[in-house]
């Protein structure tokens, strides 16, 4: 079960996901503009925002970037019906883990809702700290440490790619299985885009020189993560 924040200012579809999504047995508050998300946010905690971008009151973007600054635990999805390359380009800079153009069928939204609720479960077996060396990792809360003690926030799959390697440590983990954990049957990226998932994961572990965490690339198969101490 996953606490939603759904911060959506169309009446019909934030009641419809409101309705939709409790259904299924998920925690949902709604908020109608940035004031109420921002109350809720603070006094209900969630763990997964819908977040729209064009409010009444404030930015979307904004608005994320704010709660990001309050809490890195949670995963944040954007709906919007702005279909700007730009704006996703922000949006997913700032961590979010989805940018999703309205209108939008409410099946793929679930098969989004399904990989997270798998990746959470999946990091609930690992403990609170992972400490290699200098490099530190939280599951649960998205983000890692690099040598140089710089606190750096991961997205679901990011963080999800991360947790396949480190179970299967030490050991070549294929590109398809890479897929069908991660985006499962979601769209289906191409390995190309495995690949850039994995240029923030390794650029975070090669700022330790002593390598005391390594991802590996094994040609035309995938990637193993070492651990060297």
């Amino acid at each position: 079960m996953l606490n939603i924040l759904i911060v959506e200012d169309e009446i019909n579809l934030g009641s419809t996901l409101e309705e939709f999504l409790t259904g299924l047995g998920h925690q949902c508050v709604w908020a109608k503009n940035g004031v109420q998300a921002n109350e809720y946010f603070l006094s209900r905690r969630p763990n997964l925002i819908l977040m729209d971008i064009g409010l009444p009151d404030t930015n979307g973007i904004d608005l994320a970037k704010k709660f990001r600054a309050l809490r890195k635990d949670f995963v944040l999805l954007f709906l919007s019906a702005l279909n700007d390359p730009e704006t996703k380009v922000e949006a997913l800079e700032i961590g979010a883990e989805d940018y999703i153009t309205k209108p939008f069928a409410l099946k793929e939204l679930i098969l989004r809702l399904d990989r997270i609720l798998k990746t959470q479960n999946n990091l609930e077996t690992f403990p609170e700290e992972i400490t290699h060396g200098p490099l530190k990792i939280w599951f649960r809360r998205y983000e890692v440490q690099d040598a140089d003690q710089k606190i750096i926030t991961l997205s679901q799959k990011e963080c999800a790619i991360l947790e396949l390697l480190y179970k299967k440590q030490n050991s070549a983990v294929e590109r398809e299985e890479i897929i069908e954990q991660v985006w499962g049957e979601d769209k289906f990226p191409s390995n190309r885009t495995v690949d850039n998932y994995i240029v923030k994961l390794r650029k975070w572990c090669e700022s330790d020189s002593k390598k005391s965490i390594e991802i590996q690339s094994i040609r035309s198969i995938g990637y193993k993560l070492n651990i060297n101490n």
